[in-house]
């Protein structure tokens, strides 16, 4: 006798559960650090700290990391090749004013993801080899990004700047992207910020440039920001 259609449904879903792998310790191990490090600031959690909140022994934990500059690493290796993966998009194809005010956003979603680095980033460079040379390397690729979409939107003509203007609005552009939300953390502590502000800070250094269509868009994509306190 074959057991009932709800019944052989409830039995696949326990079945698919018992299968489901858990999730590793050193995962769980940067997933709690990360969120640790984001809402009291790297130099203020331990390995203790991270330990006592997984509810595990230090032993335990160096099992998997020999120290807290282990889990950083490990972290910023995650951050890197997220937004590693994100940087080399823009110069792949054409972008119009849309695709660009989307592509801030994800920057500045995986930003917020790994904050800690940026508010702790002086710090952090002072005492972590790793973080210096590859943060360096990703502040010339974040440039390297930002001067080839305005070079995109120049030789489509959206954008009129001569090459030195360029230069300095890619750069601008950068320094805003990276540091806006370290800015808002400083101005509001214990709010979380409202990433469009940051994408429309970004996109207005550009807003003298833009001609047209392009600028009329921005106008209209950045009005519900513009009024928000």
């Amino acid at each position: 006798m074959y057991p009932e259609p709800l019944q052989m449904q409830k039995v696949i879903e326990e079945a698919r559960m018992e299968t489901k792998p858990k999730r590793r310790t050193r995962e769980r191990i940067l997933e709690t650090a990360l969120k640790l490090f984001n809402d009291f600031g790297e130099p203020n959690v331990t390995t203790t700290v991270i330990a006592d909140e997984m509810d595990i022994s230090p032993g335990n934990l160096y099992y998997h990391f020999h120290g807290k500059d282990e889990i950083v690493n490990a972290l910023f290796a995650e951050y890197e090749k997220e937004i590693g993966n994100l940087l080399t998009t823009p110069a792949k194809r054409p972008h119009g004013t849309e695709d660009i005010w989307l592509f801030l956003h994800l920057l500045f979603e995986t930003i917020w993801k790994f904050r800690f680095f940026y508010r702790d980033i002086n710090d952090l460079l002072t005492r972590n080899r790793l973080v210096e040379t590859h943060f360096q390397r990703i502040l010339r690729q974040k440039e390297q990004t930002a001067t080839a979409i305005c070079q995109g939107l120049a030789a489509s003509g959206v954008l009129t700047a001569a090459k030195g203007e360029i230069a300095t609005l890619a750069t601008n552009m950068t320094v805003v992207a990276t540091f806006w939300l370290s800015f808002e953390h400083a101005r509001c502590p214990r709010g979380e910020p409202d990433i469009g502000r940051g994408v429309y800070q970004v996109l207005s250094l550009a807003s003298p440039f833009l001609q047209g269509e392009a600028r009329h868009l921005l106008e209209k994509l950045s009005t519900a920001y513009i009024d928000k306190k």
